[in-house]
């Protein structure tokens, strides 16, 4: 059994367990908010670093690509040697690389500087939900923390356009970095202070070959799915990308079933109060992330707000997702986990649905704003109650482990989010445009003002700005309308991908997810006979391995 604070204990005290939580919430704020900040100071960091967009994809991908890789082992590492001393060296490497990337001159030194963060990050959050697990052994408490952490998980990502766009209203994208600096090691210091450490009592032989066969073939799929918009999702590097990604993944699960110490028990995904919970976490964010690139779209390219104007309209989506969580999360513990989930997934596919239905003549104040609410409240009803649920599965031995799993179906289902919906609008947006921009004389448009302008919706500001031949003008400006209406009309389409993922996931936890809170039976076991699930809302299990 992991260490747990006992009565004698400094956590004892409530006051001082919801103050771990304040510091715990910190940490995890400022991993999540890193993941986001960036992509306000892109147009800015193009033109001082002289990048191409594909340039600017991979210092936001750079991060993603590594986080998403470690978490699973750093996971495992928090488990076997501290979770908060993992945590710590993690926070205090996000404040040193956030240094290199400050200092930085040019584009390779700004990707390294991302790519080294995602490492150091990927240290942290795992460590934060397994260490709330550890510190809050009662459920109602339990409940109430994880609400707070999914309601900054999902704040962070949503506030980052509005603190990266009030940054450079003042500063250079040099502050995006800078900002990290004294918020690591303000953050290092209260965890230092008032969290306590925790970690599994016992542990076996260090699983190398479970580690290494997870890295590579997670960072090759998220590698994959990144690159796949660009080279096409069934070219001969893609192809290759998932067989490899997929044997080793398979290879990697045949490891765990067979070794006496893995680093991930797989017997946890037979738990469907783990694995349907962690799958509707993956379809949220696998949504909600391709919801953000479309409003990163439309807010800066089609309403053409700046970096600021952009976060300040984006908000209404982050207080959704703020009051949204620990709402849904007690109400879990009222009406049970299933009946949450499947609401929220219902309301952030109407949320969606409303989204796609967006022209540009469609007002704010109206279908766009309730579009960001219902975005925001359908991301927070799921994501509280199935954290909730997926950690209540996982022995405390286990936290950070299962804690990285709940993790990385986030970040494997935004990633896909991202290149799936950016990879339809693109499509869509490029077959309209491309053959209207190629009429364009060289003397108006140069090559590289064209493929720009072929690319994304986002360089219409700077054709509205480019002083040209008085005669184009009326050329201009039905250019620019049409950039946008295909941008919104490639939105529309991919809107039902995301839609249809919500349906049919909702459709599955109907089906196969428990539905009474301290009961086992599903619609399907109404027909089936089966061996009893933990019931919901119950403490973490203490031993190391887990029951169907």
């Amino acid at each position: 059994m992991s260490r747990i604070q006992t009565p004698s204990s400094p956590l004892a005290s409530k006051s001082r367990r919801f103050t771990a939580l304040i510091f715990i919430c910190l940490a995890e704020l400022l991993v999540v908010l890193d993941n986001t900040v960036v992509n306000v100071a892109l147009p800015t960091m193009s033109v001082e670093l002289l990048a191409s967009v594909s340039d600017l994809q991979w210092i936001v991908d750079a991060y993603t690509l590594t986080f998403a890789g470690f978490l699973l082992t750093f996971g495992h590492l928090g488990d076997r040697f501290g979770r908060r001393k993992v945590m710590t060296v993690g926070l205090l490497g996000v404040g040193a690389m956030s240094l290199v990337g400050a200092l930085s001159g040019n584009l390779e030194q700004v990707i390294f500087a991302r790519a080294a963060m995602g490492v150091f990050a990927a240290a942290v959050f795992p460590a934060t939900l397994a260490m709330i697990t550890n510190i809050f052994t009662d459920t109602k408490e339990r409940a109430i923390a994880i609400a707070a952490w999914t309601a900054m998980a999902g704040f962070a990502i949503a506030i980052g356009p509005t603190a990266g766009g009030w940054l450079l209203e003042h500063f250079s994208w040099h502050s995006v970095f800078w900002m990290n600096i004294p918020a690591a090691v303000l953050v290092v210091i209260g965890v230092l202070l008032v969290v306590p450490e925790s970690k599994a009592s016992h542990v076996g032989r260090f699983d190398v070959t479970g580690t290494g066969l997870s890295l590579a073939g997670i960072v090759i799929l998220v590698w994959t799915i990144i690159d796949a918009p660009h080279r096409g999702w069934l070219s001969a590097t893609s192809l290759i990308g998932y067989v490899v990604s997929v044997a080793l993944l398979a290879g990697f699960v045949a490891w765990e079933l067979r070794t006496p110490s893995p680093i991930l028990n797989m017997e946890l995904f037979r738990i469907r109060r783990f694995s349907l919970p962690a799958l509707a976490i993956a379809v949220s964010y696998f949504s909600m992330f391709g919801f953000l690139f479309l409003i990163t779209q439309y807010f800066q390219g089609v309403r053409e707000y700046s970096p600021l104007e952009f976060g300040l309209h984006s908000l209404p989506f982050a207080a959704a997702v703020a009051v949204g969580a620990p709402v849904a999360t007690l109400a879990a513990q009222r009406f049970g986990t299933t009946a949450v989930i499947l609401l929220g997934l219902l309301v952030l596919s109407g949320g969606m649905y409303l989204a796609g239905q967006t022209t540009v003549e469609t007002p704010y104040l109206g279908p766009v704003v309730i579009s960001m609410v219902l975005m925001g409240l359908g991301l927070a009803i799921v994501q509280g109650p199935a954290t909730d649920s997926i950690m209540s599965s996982v022995p405390l031995d286990e936290a950070g482990a299962g804690s990285a799993v709940n993790d990385t179906t986030r970040e494997l289902g935004g990633t896909l989010g991202v290149a799936v919906i950016g990879s339809i609008v693109a499509s869509y947006y490029t077959s309209k445009i491309a053959p209207i921009v190629e009429n364009i004389p060289e003397t108006i448009m140069n090559a590289t003002e064209k493929g720009f302008a072929r690319e994304s919706v986002l360089s219409v500001i700077e054709i509205r700005n480019r002083d040209i031949n008085p005669l184009f003008d009326q050329q201009k400006e039905n250019l620019i309308l049409t950039m946008k209406t295909a941008c919104l009309e490639g939105f529309s389409i991919a809107s039902y991908f995301t839609v249809a993922a919500a349906l049919v996931t909702a459709l599955l936890i109907a089906v196969f997810l428990p539905w009474r809170p301290g009961e086992n039976g599903s619609l399907l076991n109404a027909f089936t006979s089966k061996e009893p699930e933990p019931a919901e809302g119950s403490s973490p299990r203490p031993e190391s391995t887990a029951t169907r």
